[in-house]
C-alpha cells in the first residue's frame, strides 16, 4: 500500500484539472438547489472517468507516446487524419485558450472573497501558473499540484463536515438514483465537467513523464482509481456544503463562500475561499499544459517540457487567459466554437480509444471482454454528452 501511494502522480493532475471553477460552480448550484439527491450522478461520473482515463493512460504507458501522436500514426486515411488533427487542435488548443480566462477568474473569485477586488489578481494567478510551468520539471509540477489537490480536499471536505450533514440522506443520494425533468441539465453538467476530453490527452502524456516500464501498469491503474475517487469526493463535498444553505439565493462559489460566514463562522468562508483559489490555479496550469501536449503530438515535435515550441503553446494559452480575465472580455464566438469542437471530440475520442485498446499496438495489454463492455457503456454516455453539448449550443436544450 505504501508503494501504491508513493506512485500517486499523473492522475492527480487529471483530478486537479477536472476540479476547476466550472465544476465548483455546477456542484454549488446542484447542492443549493437539490440537496444530496444528485450525488449519485457524481458516482456515475467517477466510474466513467476511471474507465476512460485508464484506457488513455494504458495507451500512453505501453506505446510511450501521447494520445494525439498515437492518433496521428494509427489513422491511415490521409483525409481522416487531417480532420482529426484539426479537430484535436480546435477543441483542445483553441478551446483551452478560450476557457483559460474562466480558470483564472475562478482563482480570482477566491482571492476576492478573502481580500476584496484588486486589478492585479488575474495577473497574480497567471504568474503562479507561469512560474510552475516555466520550471519545466515534471516532478516539481506533480508535487505542487498534489499539494494543491490535497489543500482543496481538506478545504471543501472540512466545510462539508462543518455543516453537519444528514448522513443517512447523503447515503440515499449516493446509492438511490432518481431525478426529475428539471434536474437533467445539472446531471449532464456534473458528468460533463468530470469527463473532460483534454484530460485524456493530458493523462496519456503525463504517464510517460513518470513511468517507462510496462510492469508499472498496476501503479498507473491504482493512481487513476485513487486520484479520480479523491477528485470525486471533493466535488461531492462541495455539493454537501452547498446543501447546508439550501433555499438561499446561491448561484456561484463566491455566493456560497460568503453565505457560509453568518451560519458557520468566518473560518468556513476562509477555508472554502482557499479551496476555490487552489482550484483556479490547478486548472490554470493543467489546461495550457494539455494544449501544449496535444499540439506537440499533432505536429510531431520532440517531447520535452523545456522545448521552446512547447513552451510557446502553453504561454499563448495562459497569456490569452490572463488578458481576457483582466479586461473582463468573453470571446463568445470562440467559446461557442470550442464547445462544438469539444462536443464532437469527446465521443469521437471515446470511440477511437475503444478501437485503439483493441488493436495490436497494446500487444497483450489489449482490452478483455469485461473492459470492452464497460468501455462501450461509457462511449454511449459520451455520445449522449456530446449530443447534449451541441444541442445546447444550437439552443435546442
Amino acid at each position: 500500500m505504501k508503494r501504491i501511494f508513493k506512485n500517486i502522480g499523473p492522475a492527480t493532475l487529471v483530478a486537479a484539472a477536472f476540479i476547476g471553477p466550472g465544476t465548483i460552480t455546477i456542484c454549488t448550484i446542484t447542492g443549493a438547489s437539490f440537496g444530496y439527491t444528485l450525488l449519485w450522478a457524481m458516482v456515475l461520473s467517477m466510474l466513467a472517468t476511471i474507465i476512460l482515463q485508464e484506457m488513455a493512460a494504458r495507451l500512453g504507458l505501453i506505446t510511450g507516446k501521447g494520445l494525439s501522436d498515437i492518433v496521428r500514426h494509427q489513422i491511415s486515411s490521409k483525409h481522416i487524419k487531417i480532420g482529426m488533427i484539426v479537430l484535436m487542435i480546435s477543441a483542445i488548443f483553441v478551446g483551452n485558450a478560450a476557457y483559460e480566462a474562466g480558470n483564472i477568474s475562478g482563482g480570482v473569485i477566491g482571492l476576492e472573497v478573502l481580500s476584496g477586488t484588486a486589478w492585479y489578481q488575474p495577473l497574480l494567478v497567471g504568474c503562479c501558473a507561469f512560474a510552475l510551468l516555466m520550471v519545466g520539471n515534471y516532478k516539481v509540477l506533480e508535487r505542487v499540484l498534489i499539494a494543491l489537490v490535497v489543500l482543496m480536499g481538506i478545504s471543501f471536505i472540512a466545510v462539508a463536515i462543518a455543516i453537519k450533514p444528514d448522513y443517512s440522506a447523503v447515503l440515499e443520494g449516493l446509492f438511490k438514483p432518481s431525478f426529475q425533468e428539471d434536474q437533467l441539465l445539472l446531471i449532464l453538467g456534473l458528468i460533463g465537467t468530470t469527463v473532460v476530453p483534454y484530460n485524456l490527452f493530458l493523462h496519456a502524456s503525463l504517464v510517460k513523464e513518470k513511468w517507462n516500464n510496462h510492469t508499472d501498469l498496476k501503479y498507473v491503474r491504482w493512481d487513476t482509481i485513487i486520484s479520480v475517487i479523491l477528485g470525486g469526493l471533493v466535488s461531492m463535498a462541495i455539493i454537501i456544503g452547498a446543501s447546508g444553505l439550501q433555499g438561499q439565493e446561491i448561484n456561484s462559489p463566491a455566493d456560497l463562500a460568503r453565505s457560509l460566514e453568518p451560519v458557520y463562522g468566518t473560518f468556513s468562508t476562509t477555508i472554502f475561499a482557499i479551496g476555490i483559489i487552489a482550484a483556479g490555479i490547478t486548472s490554470a496550469i493543467t489546461a495550457p499544459l494539455a494544449a501544449a501536449y496535444v499540439v506537440q503530438g499533432c505536429l510531431g515535435w520532440n517531447r520535452d517540457l523545456r522545448n521552446w515550441r512547447f513552451r510557446m503553446v502553453w504561454m499563448l494559452v495562459l497569456g490569452t487567459g490572463v488578458l481576457f480575465a483582466s479586461i473582463g472580455f468573453k470571446p463568445i464566438q470562440v467559446i461557442t466554437f470550442a464547445q462544438v469542437a469539444n462536443g464532437l471530440l469527446l465521443p469521437i475520442m471515446a470511440v477511437i480509444l475503444l478501437w485503439l485498446v483493441n488493436t495490436n499496438i497494446l500487444g497483450t495489454y489489449k482490452n478483455n471482454i469485461f473492459l470492452n463492455i464497460l468501455a462501450l457503456a461509457v462511449v454511449l454516455v459520451t455520445l449522449f454528452l456530446g449530443g447534449k453539448t451541441i444541442a445546447s449550443v444550437a439552443g435546442i436544450l
